[in-house]
This record gives C-alpha cells, sequence and structure tokens, in this order.
C-alpha cells in the first residue's frame, strides 16, 4: 500500500505548462486526487525518483491520467504532477471494466 497522505501539491512553471497543454487544468489534476484515483508504481519512468501513476475521475466525470511524483519541500509531502491527459477511449473502457470487478 502506498502513502499518499500529502500536504498539497508542487506546483511550478514548468509542471503547470506541462500538465495543462494536455488540456487538463490546475484543478481538475487536483480534484482527481481529492476522489481516490486509482494508483500504480511506473518504474519504467522511475530513473532520477519514483514516478506514480493515477487514473480516476474528476468530480464532474471526466476521466484523467496524471503521472506524478512525491516530493518533500520544507518538511512537507506534495504531489508534483509531472504531465496529466484526459484518458482515451481504451483506457476509459478499461478503468470502467476494472472498477465494475468485485
Amino acid at each position: 500500500m502506498m502513502d499518499l497522505r500529502v500536504s498539497g501539491f508542487d506546483w511550478d512553471k514548468g509542471n503547470r505548462a506541462k500538465c495543462e497543454k494536455h488540456g487538463v487544468s490546475i484543478m481538475e489534476i487536483e480534484n482527481l486526487f481529492a476522489h481516490d484515483p486509482r494508483v500504480a508504481p511506473d518504474p519504467k519512468h522511475s530513473a532520477d525518483e519514483d514516478r506514480l501513476l493515477a487514473v480516476g475521475r474528476t468530480s464532474a466525470g471526466r476521466p484523467v491520467f496524471v503521472a506524478f511524483t512525491i516530493r518533500t519541500k520544507n518538511k512537507l509531502r506534495l504531489i508534483r504532477p509531472v504531465t496529466a491527459r484526459f484518458m482515451h477511449a481504451k483506457e476509459i473502457a478499461a478503468y470502467e471494466e476494472e472498477s465494475s470487478t468485485p
């Protein structure tokens, strides 16, 4: 089980631009994490630091995919989104299928 207890988000010009270029707003990304996304490690992109993937729906029901890491700044654990996008139709179907499995 991953410890996702954090104090907030780590945003700067770089990760804001990269996340928003795919049409996902900062508010939607933060909202995703408030709704218990499915989280998994991303070892393929974890050369320098642990990278994680989150998938789920925002409160508006929009399916979102976020790659992120957790960083500590000023003794606070923060989610640092690396990139975000809306899920493709096949990803949504797989997410829905997995969500309906008991």
